[in-house]
């Protein structure tokens, strides 16, 4: 009988006796975990049982990115039923505070220090589909029980195909939902002034669920202009037509997710161009549109002239901006931004959406459940920014936003 069809299922069992672990009448303490294997955006239930009632339990987490092992740590008290469930308890320490059933997660620091500064970066998706976290049970300084969970980017059959100016007159990233599967929007993805390839993982988890996913690079790779600037708009149209030409995506508008800087392309393109254009998902946004960077040139164009620096109207827009900012962001006033974008009202009427987090930062864009570094050093000036906000925060605001971005998209 699979894990599905049997609820909360029990993952290893160990004896645990005298002073060392208690023994509870005769019960064993066990690990039980509802899924060994899901979609890395999925939450998993975690529980200890067959404690005694108070008795203090560590649970730890392990996992390796491309190349720097990470770890997640909390001890807790068993309730009055000797059990500790994690979506309920609340840690005595560790690496987070307060009761959270994927804290050990979002929550685990690189065993090699520099905590503040590091990103959990596993290998592209395409390259390793998926990654493990591995958790151990500890009573009175005894490993009692361990159990390995095995999250995933890109499901089985997701197709990918990198793509290049050269051959594509767009570089990216092509990820194709498994053959057969329902198809829903296609997405046009991409970063901010960071440039390069951007975020992968993303992509990976939304053709996993049925979207064709550009990961598009629109500065900072191949033939493309080196910084942000002067870039124009048609080339992300470019982008958009191979999607939908190589998603089967017929006559579904896109929907377009803009980071940061691209926050501000996502908008110009739903502005511009809403036959092709529906839905827009902006992270950490701004409402205008700045100078280049780090050069004070255009950062985009239309027809070869400069999109003028001023705010991005929004009411020729078909369907939703669903804007999403943390209330600390550390890079800039995205907060504000994101409720000046929910002020305005699309072209059926309808007013766009703001998801505000006041404690998190800038770090609101990654799926949920992973860790992410409170410093940034970008890539093109060798300057270190900090992001904002808390991780508790920042974790809060990506598992509560992602169901949304996912039911947006969805419909």
């Amino acid at each position: 009988m699979s894990v599905a069809a049997t609820g909360l299922a029990l993952l290893l069992v160990a004896g645990c006796t005298g002073g060392d672990g208690g023994d509870k009448d005769g019960d064993e303490v066990r690990l039980r975990v509802d899924k060994t294997a899901a979609l890395a955006d999925e939450p998993v239930r975690i529980e200890v049982t067959g404690l005694e009632a108070g008795q203090e339990v560590t649970i730890t987490s392990k996992a390796m990115d491309r190349d720097m092992s990470w770890t997640g740590r909390a001890t807790f008290a068993a309730d009055k039923a000797g059990t500790v469930d994690l979506a309920r308890a609340q840690p005595r320490s560790g690496t987070y505070q307060k009761a959270d059933g994927m804290g050990l997660f979002w929550s685990m620091k690189p065993d090699a220090g520099a905590a503040d500064e590091s990103w959990f970066s596993p290998p592209s998706p395409e390259a390793q589909p998926d990654y493990e976290v591995r958790l151990a049970v500890n009573v009175g300084g005894k490993q009692i029980a361990n159990q390995t969970l095995t999250r995933t980017w890109m499901r089985e059959g997701v197709t990918h195909r990198s793509l290049t100016t050269a051959k594509d007159k767009v570089d990216g990233s092509l990820y194709l939902p498994p053959a057969g599967s329902a198809r829903r929007a296609p997405v046009l993805s991409f970063g901010g002034s960071e440039g390069g390839p951007g975020d992968k993982s993303t992509p990976a988890l939304l053709a996993s669920r049925g979207h064709p996913v550009l990961a598009l690079c629109y500065f900072g790779c191949g033939v493309r202009p080196t910084t942000l600037e002067r870039i124009e708009l048609e080339y992300f149209v470019t982008a958009a037509r191979l999607l939908k030409r190589e998603g089967g995506a017929g006559s579904q508008r896109l929907a377009v997710i803009g980071t940061s800087r691209g926050s501000e392309a996502a908008q110009l393109l739903a502005h511009y161009y809403p036959d092709l254009f529906q839905d827009v998902v902006a992270y950490a946004p701004s409402h205008r549109t700045y100078p280049g960077f780090p050069k004070n040139v255009p950062a985009w164009t239309k027809d070869g002239k400069p999109v003028d620096h001023a705010p991005i109207p929004l009411q020729r827009v078909r369907g939703t901006v669903l804007a999403i900012a943390g209330g600390a962001d550390g890079l800039w006033r995205s907060a504000p931004s994101a409720e000046e974008i929910a002020k305005q009202k699309g072209a059926s009427g309808s007013p766009h959406r703001a998801l505000i987090y006041p404690q998190a930062g800038h770090s609101v864009s990654a799926p949920p459940y992973t860790t992410l570094g409170r410093k940034f050093r970008h890539p093109l000036t060798g300057d270190t920014y900090d992001m904002g906000g808390t991780p508790a925060a920042d974790a809060h605001a990506r598992s509560d936003s992602w169901p949304k971005v996912l039911s947006l998209l969805q419909n």
